[in-house]
């Protein structure tokens, strides 16, 4: 009987311990790499803002401007104010996501807007102050028309005195400058004075894969 090839026996076993091992170790990181794609989503979550109109129950809020005006937005509402040549608006919202909300932007358009792709981020007038919204809590949306010559004051103007139906997209991120995020807000007047209704349309997604 020939003896047994000791060598080739040696190379074969250290050949399926090191496949073994392979297989292992790439096992390991891509159950690694799963872990820390779930990890960084539960973090990314925690940090997410969602903004809809506040509810009917919540408290009036009175909303300031830099010229030291106010209107007021009642719970679910919108506060719609004309003064000489300036257009006051302000949305009651509430945040009901778990992070917390910073108000980036905003688009104005009379009537009920309808559009599958979110608004191109050049057509938003940028906030000149940041506006927070806790999580779980009441803020609001604050924009004014305040120039003559502003391309939209005068469509605004018409739309409020006709108790037209008014669309505002707000542009909003988390706190750490990412993960920002499209509102689209629709105003709807009741009522003779008239009082103006808050209800949110869509939600898109910008610096993340939208759900759609």
């Amino acid at each position: 009987m020939a003896s047994p090839d000791w060598v080739t026996i040696s190379s074969l076993a250290t050949g399926a311990g090191t496949l073994v091992l392979a297989v292992s170790t790439f096992a390991a990181v891509r159950s690694a790499n799963r872990a820390a794609r779930i990890a960084e989503q539960s973090l990314l979550i925690g940090l997410r803002p969602l903004l809809v109109p506040s509810r009917l129950q919540d408290l009036a809020q009175k909303v300031f401007f830099i010229d030291g005006k106010y209107v007021v937005a009642e719970g679910g509402s919108a506060g719609v104010e004309i003064d000489g040549d300036v257009i006051y608006l302000a949305i009651s919202l509430r945040n009901a996501g778990s992070g917390i909300g910073v108000l980036h932007g905003w688009r104005f358009q009379v009537g009920r807007q309808h559009r599958q792709q979110h608004p191109d981020l050049a057509e938003f007038r940028m906030l000149n102050r940041d506006i927070y919204l806790p999580p779980s809590d009441i803020g609001f949306w604050q924009g004014a028309f305040r120039e003559p010559d502003d391309p939209l004051r005068e469509s605004a103007l018409q739309a409020i005195k006709a108790a037209e139906t008014m669309t505002i997209d707000v542009l909003y991120g988390d706190h750490e400058g990412g993960q920002r995020a499209i509102s689209r807000f629709v105003l709807q007047p009741r009522g003779d004075q008239p009082k103006w209704m808050a209800t949110v349309a869509q939600h898109w997604n910008v610096d993340r894969p939208d759900p759609r």
